[in-house]
């Protein structure tokens, strides 16, 4: 993590869960960190259980990524205040329990909107300022093992996911259409996809709890870990599960 040191890193949905763990985790590794999150009383809180040393580091923006608006205007108090962003955690996710075929249609387009659009209003302006810098930054998706294969829940048990899934398996096409799109602008970018198992944070139904999981800060070593490579390695896709998992 030495190249890093003084970066600035995004992270989205730095509030609670694995956004703040990776928030926390970047701070300590002595990087410039930039909280985005519709919640800034919880970022305060964050902020404030911190070590003095690290609460100076840790710049607090209320941003709705599903609003292109409310990106534009946190990206663009980075650029004017921190000079640029060097890397990106795109980390904010929503999920909401019902069925597709019932459900309010408002939440399942709200779920694609900051799922997936979200996503690639905050990669987009990251990328601008990576270019015009020309700065070997990193793009880091936090995906699911949902993007990968949607469980099959038994028969008589009424699936809940809805949506989710499929923003997810967008995540991994963005992944690989980012990459070539990265690779033919003749940048050194990198662009990498982390999808964890059940991890133990506000979004799993309690019913889940009872099942193996991860901790945000298993999920924030991953990252970690990926920003930690060497400049020519890249880690396109990393798969975390609890030991034991069913799914």
């Amino acid at each position: 993590m030495e190249r890093w040191q003084n970066s600035c890193a995004v992270v989205t949905g730095a509030s609670s869960g694995i956004g703040a763990a990776i928030t926390k985790d970047l701070l300590k590794a002595n990087l410039q960190v930039v909280g985005l999150a519709r919640r800034v009383d919880r970022m305060e809180q964050l902020r404030s259980s911190l070590p003095n040393s690290l609460q100076s580091r840790l710049h607090v923006i209320k941003c709705d990524v599903s609003d292109m608006d409310s990106v534009n205007a946190a990206f663009d108090w980075i650029e004017e205040h921190l000079g640029g962003i060097d890397i990106l955690i795109n980390n904010a996710g929503i999920h909401i329990k019902g069925q597709m075929l019932t459900m309010n249609i408002n939440d399942l387009e709200q779920t694609m909107q900051t799922n997936v659009m979200g996503m690639v209003y905050c990669a987009r302006r990251a990328f601008a300022s990576m270019k015009k810098r020309n700065v070997n930054g990193h793009l880091i998706l936090i995906n699911s093992i949902v993007g990968h294969h949607v469980f099959n829940m038994e028969p008589g048990t009424m699936p809940f996911i809805n949506i989710y899934p499929m923003s997810k398996y967008a995540t991994v096409a963005m992944t690989e259409v980012l990459r070539q799109e990265l690779r033919e602008y003749k940048t050194k970018i990198k662009i990498t996809s982390i999808s964890p198992g059940l991890v133990n944070t506000e979004m799993p139904s309690e019913e889940y709890k009872i099942m193996p999981y991860l901790e945000s800060e298993d999920v924030s070593m991953a990252v970690l870990y990926c920003l930690s490579t060497p400049p020519h390695v890249q880690v396109h896709e990393l798969i975390i599960k609890p030991v034991g998992e069913a799914f």
